[in-house]
């Protein structure tokens, strides 16, 4: 027993000597380059996120609403957000790919400049088709963005702190959606909604010169820099990987929940009586709590053997949140439930994006977060287009139920890869020392 004891001593001490050596390495090629630490790339890349989201968000909850002034029922409603859905969805993993080529800085720009103008061009929108090719713009500025600067997160971050990389990095991402949609409902209750899409705009524009003149590019701050294979090649390897298409799927499950909450609780909520500030302050809670939860959870992460538990708990709790907004019938229960679906987002997709992270190689991360941005839209725009026909024939109540039970089949698929995952792991180590003691 004290040799086994003794043998796992000597095993971590290596492993954190490994892993202090790597980030020591990287530091050291930092110095060399003359580009900022790991955190200050990381504040400066929290801070970016959070202009970002936090301008493009103020719209988010004004839009349904705005529709409706032109008379647009809830199938026209989500059509609107299905569209810019569908186009981040189909442009995600091609522009994720182009960033592992064209480098990360080049397409984090092109998607701010296009989320911008998207926001000014609101202004101009008088019928629902004009919002319809308005927010397909908008699609194409959110799908450069944010599987890019995901991916340069995980380039200058060492591989021991990739949870809580990713806890700070959507702390500053949910940071910016508590306070965007919040402070889009005040506006657009003081000013119009017109106004509120100008600001938004603005906002965004002022983020764009902000990366123009601060962010260095990638290549200055990879941590280990790989030899880049063919995109065929990377593209197989990882149609084969497991783990990554779990976590695909996964979270393509949870964010049918997302696309719920964000398409339809607006319509929903004020049907209840709830007005247009009061559900400023619902998108608001949830977001602030998701917010909140990713920097303990992100830490948790790292230290945690298996971080797929993590990921099962969050996604389990995120179908009980869904259901529970099914149910609500005033402002106080959707604030209930809208916390708890933050919070349950916070734990599942910060242990997802490390996970992702963890299971791919460093030159496939551009196409592995596209995928994983790809799998966010669709589910949102399978969630706004299919459930706002769906809504008109069985209520919202049905729809918001029928979604929490589809989440929790994706859960399972994703629980029963990862367990046979850890269990391939035991049976290696198990093996291994069986040889070792042989």
């Amino acid at each position: 027993m004290s040799i086994g004891r003794a043998g796992n001593e000597k095993s971590r001490i290596v492993v954190l000597t490994n892993a202090n050596t790597a980030r020591n390495n990287s530091m050291d090629l930092r110095s060399k380059n003359r580009v900022p630490s790991y955190e200050t790339l990381l504040l400066l890349c929290c801070g970016i996120t959070c202009g970002c989201y936090l301008g493009s968000h103020m719209r988010i909850p004004v839009v349904p609403l705005f529709a409706r002034t032109m008379g647009a029922d809830t199938f026209q409603v989500g059509t609107i957000n299905a569209s810019f859905l569908l186009m981040a969805a189909l442009l995600s993993l091609p522009l994720g790919i182009l960033s592992d080529r064209l480098g990360r800085k080049r397409l984090i720009m092109g998607g701010l400049l296009i989320i911008s103008l998207s926001s000014f061009l609101l202004c101009f929108s008088t019928s629902v088709l004009e919002l319809i090719g308005v927010y397909l713009l908008f699609g194409i500025g959110l799908a450069a963005f944010a599987p890019t600067m995901m991916s340069f997160v995980a380039d200058f971050s060492p591989p021991t702190h990739l949870g809580r990389s990713y806890g700070w990095y959507t702390l500053a991402l949910y940071g910016g959606m508590s306070a965007g949609p919040a402070l889009g409902g005040a506006v657009a209750g003081w000013v119009g909604f017109r106004s509120t899409f100008i600001a938004s705009g603005a906002i965004t524009l002022a983020v764009f010169f902000i990366v123009l003149c601060l962010l260095p590019r990638a290549r200055h701050v990879l941590v280990n820099r790989p030899p880049k294979r063919a995109t065929g090649e990377v593209a197989r390897d990882l149609v084969k990987n497991a783990p990554l298409l779990a976590c695909w799927v996964a979270t393509l499950g949870g964010c049918l929940g997302l696309g719920m909450f964000v398409t339809f609780v607006p319509l929903y909520a004020q049907d209840q009586g709830v007005n247009v500030e009061q559900i400023g302050l619902i998108f608001g809670f949830q977001a602030l709590c998701n917010a909140l939860s990713r920097i303990p959870f992100g830490r948790l992460s790292d230290r945690v053997s298996k971080r797929s538990h993590l990921a099962t708990a969050g996604l389990i709790g995120l179908s009980i949140s869904i259901a529970g907004l099914g149910m609500a019938h005033g402002m106080y229960t959707f604030i209930l439930f809208a916390a708890g679906l933050g919070i349950s987002m916070g734990i599942a997709f910060t242990a997802v994006g490390a996970l992702i992270s963890e299971v791919v190689c460093a030159d496939a991360r551009g196409l592995a977060m596209g995928g994983y941005n790809s799998a966010i839209y669709i589910g949102m725009m399978l969630s706004s287009f299919a459930m706002g026909a769906l809504i008109r024939e069985i209520g919202f109540r049905n729809a918001f139920l029928i979604v929490a039970m589809t989440n929790l089949a994706a859960t399972g698929l994703f629980h029963r890869v990862f367990s046979r995952v850890h269990a391939d792991r035991t049976d290696r180590a198990a093996s291994d020392k069986s040889g070792f003691q042989r």
